[in-house]
């Protein structure tokens, strides 16, 4: 069984958990109906279209 020789220091440590909890920023894409930025495989918000069919009436304001 290994067995390490000397105690990892904490900045050898947190270098390496930080490389590994990097947060990605989400992938944005436009609504083909609208141009709204909305999220890949999801029903657009403003305007109810998914891949070029209404799927729900949007709320008039």
């Amino acid at each position: 069984m290994a067995v390490p020789k000397f105690k990892t220091s904490k900045a050898r440590t947190r270098r390496r958990r930080s490389i590994n909890m990097k947060l990605t920023a989400p992938t944005i894409v436009h609504c083909s109906n609208c141009g709204n930025p909305v999220l890949p495989h999801r029903v657009c918000s403003k305007c109810g279209f998914y891949r070029g069919r209404q799927i729900f009436a949007p709320e008039s304001k």
